[in-house]
């Protein structure tokens, strides 16, 4: 597959935003059927996208084939989360003479997309994450026209499953343009670089979004980048919890830091427990591991990047070896080892990110410390708590609320269900935002409010008119009048590691 031009991607980013502009008006139903017009063609194409993808990244295919899954039903929750409206916010104050702070004129408000948007896609997860990801599929559910800039870790299939998407949607009748798949480093710059690109959306590496971060910052036009950059994930055991239930805790540890080679962006990878148990851990994390199938990472500059973190963190004097892995080509798992008095000497151990089958484990020694090493984490997508009933853990999970985007009571981070309420994102480096990457919350992104004073009835664009032909709900005059709907039905509500 060749790279795409400087030209080419002009071209291809004034054609969307000529699409964007005969279908910014699309009413809900309509926006709704072309996402479940890609739904369908992802569904209908899913062998021979899930073969490419096996071969392109070394990935299972029941793995490979759950990960589908989900990406098809996010589209479909999408559609039926467009066609209920909530996401155009839609606010009507009528005139009003004899309003409190003098006569108030006629106001309507609502969300409105915000154009082209530039979506990056990742390594680890090929389609969740990818060519009609979570990023894609929320811009084309705000009315947005997308540019994808397929990750080079799986070219083929980022090129079939993008021809599967545009077929759909010419099938469908939307604007040609809507979608696009540009390739190359080059195409990337020049993808953050034009005027008509009103916003990025990223996963992938820290480094890597914070260079486009910048460069969206840069730009004579700055514009918002949506940028998922990962995290180390914290867990945090109580003394209650350690005593009722260490063999079950390090089990689960075990088994959510290796999920997929350890190549999920929510992996746990710090345990915080009581001091004094290294040999028991060490003894109980060798059995748990006894049944392990090690795989190949995705890539050889990933598994280059992983050996490197992992050999960062062993030469800093205050880690040790808890259980000693490898960096064969398919790589066994690692576990270090440091103290609670190590971290406050040296804090930058706990910023140290080792993407593939690697944790660190840390001893503390009295339980009132873990607010004070909370405070030391930066922002992180997912911070666990494991506790018994009777714990007070609240100045703890206060800490932990400052610190990450999604909090977790006695479970394990590597599983990220596409819902209403999820939140995918965290404070810097987490996330360069505030938003959530994942859900339907992630619609939000890709609009923006604008506000209409004293225009005649006619002239209102639909879902800010009294008669309400698109039956979405609207705030008039502070109450919410909500149309009753049916939602579609949905057999399974899917959840993935990410």
């Amino acid at each position: 597959m060749t790279t795409t031009s400087i030209e080419d991607v002009d071209s291809t980013v004034k054609a969307g935003h000529a699409a964007f502009e005969k279908g910014r008006t699309a009413d809900p139903a309509t926006r709704a059927e072309w996402l479940e017009a890609i739904a369908g063609a992802l569904a209908d194409n899913a062998a021979p996208l899930v073969e490419t993808a096996g071969r392109e990244t070394h990935l299972a295919t029941a793995r490979l084939e759950g990960e589908l899954k989900r990406t098809i039903f996010q589209l479909r929750l999408f559609a039926e989360e467009i066609r209920q409206g909530e996401h155009f916010d839609a606010t009507i104050d009528h005139e009003d003479g004899e309003w409190g702070m003098g006569p108030r004129p006629d106001l309507r408000r609502f969300n409105v997309p915000l154009g082209v948007v530039g979506v990056f896609g990742a390594s680890n997860f090929p389609f969740a994450f990818s060519v009609m990801g979570g990023d894609s599929a929320s811009a084309l559910a705000a009315g947005c026209a997308v540019v994808h800039k397929a990750h080079d870790g799986h070219l083929e299939l980022a090129l079939r499953t993008a021809e599967t998407v545009v077929a759909a949607l010419d099938a469908a009748g939307a604007p040609s343009g809507l979608f696009s798949l540009v390739t190359g480093r080059a195409a990337a710059e020049a993808l953050v670089d034009h005027p008509l690109v009103k916003a990025i959306g990223f996963t992938g590496s820290t480094a890597g979004g914070r260079a486009l971060f910048n460069r969206t910052a840069a730009r004579p036009e700055p514009i918002p980048f949506y940028g998922e950059l990962g995290g180390i994930n914290a867990v945090f055991v109580t003394e209650s919890a350690w005593a009722a239930r260490r063999s079950e805790i390090i089990t689960g540890y075990a088994g959510s830091f290796t999920l997929g080679m350890g190549q999920f962006c929510t992996k746990p990878g710090l345990l915080f427990v009581p001091g004094g148990h290294t040999a028991g851990i060490r003894a109980t994390l060798a059995q748990a591991l006894a049944g392990f199938e090690p795989a190949p990472l995705l890539s050889e500059r990933l598994h280059g990047g992983f050996r490197e973190a992992v050999e960062h963190l062993r030469a800093n004097d205050a880690i040790d070896v808890l259980l000693d892995g490898d960096f064969a080509a398919e790589p066994s798992p690692t576990v270090l080892h440091t103290t609670s008095e190590a971290l406050r000497r040296d804090p930058s151990i706990l910023h140290q990110e080792m993407f593939g089958p690697a944790s660190v484990v840390v001893e503390y020694g009295d339980q009132s410390e873990l607010p004070g090493l909370a405070e030391l984490l930066e922002g992180q997508l997912t911070t666990t708590v494991h506790a018994e009933a009777e714990d007070d853990v609240a100045e703890l999970t206060e800490r932990l609320a400052d610190t990450s985007g999604r909090l977790l009571w006695n479970g394990w981070p590597t599983g990220v269900t596409v819902s209403y309420a999820q939140h995918h994102g965290g404070p810097f480096p987490a996330t360069t935002s505030n938003t959530t990457s994942v859900g339907t919350a992630a619609i939000r992104r890709f609009l923006r409010p604008v506000s209409y004073q004293s225009f005649p009835a006619d002239r209102l664009p639909e879902p800010l008119r009294d008669e309400n032909p698109w039956r979405i709900p609207q705030r008039v005059d502070g109450v919410w009048n909500r149309p009753v709907r049916e939602s579609a039905s949905r057999d399974v509500e899917q959840e993935v590691g990410a």
